[in-house]
């Protein structure tokens, strides 16, 4: 029989209140909004000092489960789909610079997933989605020349198709795969000049859901996703 090891792990104190905090919330004596207790007052109900504090509120803070703002009171987040993913995102960066198998991975399921958002976007869209669809190409191309804010607009523009669904895990989940994917991506955009065709083949796209025909628009997804595919490669 194999000999187990038994023996505790001391813990960090911040650990422990990090602990004591994400009760409170998940318990919901503090609730989205509301204003966490001051850093004096968990000092004396904790009984530790004010390192421990702080580092437990911002390991809180990183996880998307409190806002902390200079000069006022750390507040509750409301946990959104978008919150979900951001627990992950130091993860999935991590997986997609040490693995490039799992980057692969990734421009599949991104194209497996645009496919049939834009189908349901060309069937479901309003004019008032028409609209913020062509006010984010026309910000895309006034950005001609700044990466930062093209690749924003470019992920502006497949979350606002993603978010046609109704489905806000499926926006958060589209606008978390593109900023993976553009960790790999920014560098190469402006040195390839791939902006042009980036734009050309979102009008397309747009032409595509504004006749309201999902085949076309699923074509026009497939040659923009295929095409940007190469972009795509593990920093050297």
């Amino acid at each position: 029989m194999k000999n187990l090891d038994d023996r505790i792990v001391r813990r960090k104190l911040s650990d422990e209140v990090f602990d004591r905090l994400h009760d409170l919330i998940a318990s919901g004596e503090v609730g989205p909004g509301d204003e966490m207790p001051s850093e004096r007052d968990l000092m004396e109900r904790f009984g530790v000092g004010r390192p421990a504090i702080r580092e437990a509120m911002q390991s809180l803070h990183n996880m998307g489960l409190i806002s902390i703002s200079h000069g006022e009171r750390a507040k509750v987040s409301a946990l959104t789909a978008r919150t979900m993913f951001k627990q992950i995102d130091v993860v999935a960066r991590m997986l997609m610079l040490t693995s490039p198998e799992s980057l692969e991975h990734l421009k599949g399921t991104r194209l497996f997933y645009e496919r049939g958002l834009v189908r349901i976007a060309a069937e479901r869209a309003t004019p008032v989605d028409i609209d913020a669809l062509e006010a984010i190409l026309a910000s895309q191309k006034s950005h001609y020349g700044n990466s930062e804010l093209f690749i924003d607009d470019d992920i502006a523009f497949h979350r606002k198709i993603a978010s046609i669904s109704g489905n806000p895990i499926l926006e958060a989940l589209s606008e978390s795969l593109l900023k993976w994917l553009f960790e790999y991506h920014i560098e190469m955009l402006i040195w390839t000049g791939q902006e042009n065709v980036t734009l050309q083949e979102h009008a397309a796209i747009l032409d595509c859901i504004k006749a309201g025909d999902p085949d076309a628009a699923e074509r026009a997804m497939v040659i923009h996703i295929e095409r940007s595919r190469g972009l795509y490669a593990v920093k050297r």
